[in-house]
């Protein structure tokens, strides 16, 4: 995966949306029920270790399966302890890569692709790895 890596900066100015106190199963609020329960700042919601969290823009089709799709944009935190079926974004072998983690009973590591047409690669010993984060949110747009 070729990646651009934006490093989120604090903003002085946080944009705050309205959070309405309905719940919508399927639609937007009732104009009846003008009650706004609060503002949501995305930054404060979708982001728990700021200095330790990255976006990165997915490149392939790899993880589709996972939900998450060419042109998508990942929030990774380097601050969590990546376990077993994370999706983590992790470097290969010098190539940034984004990848179910999976560690076996016996020991060893692989990382799965969310597409039947990419097998599982089994890190040896040998590979040069080092595991950049955890993926958290991924954000792409629905048409």
């Amino acid at each position: 995966m070729k990646s651009k890596v934006m490093i989120p900066k604090s903003d002085p100015e946080a944009r705050h949306f309205p959070l309405y106190g309905a719940r919508v199963p399927a639609g937007f609020p009732s104009p009846a029920d003008d009650f706004i329960e609060n503002t949501l700042d995305l930054n404060t919601h979708l982001i728990k270790h700021p200095a330790a969290t990255f976006f990165v823009r997915v490149e392939g089709d790899s993880m589709v399966e996972a939900g998450i799709y060419p042109g998508d944009i990942i929030i990774v935190d380097r601050a969590l302890e990546p376990h077993d079926k994370a999706v983590v974004v992790a470097a290969v072998n010098g190539d940034l890569v984004v990848k179910r983690l999976r560690r076996k009973k016996d020991g060893r590591v692989f990382l799965e692709s969310e597409n039947p047409l990419y097998p599982a690669v089994e890190v040896s010993p040998e590979t040069d790895f080092h595991i950049w984060g955890v993926v958290t949110y991924v954000i792409h747009a629905l048409s």
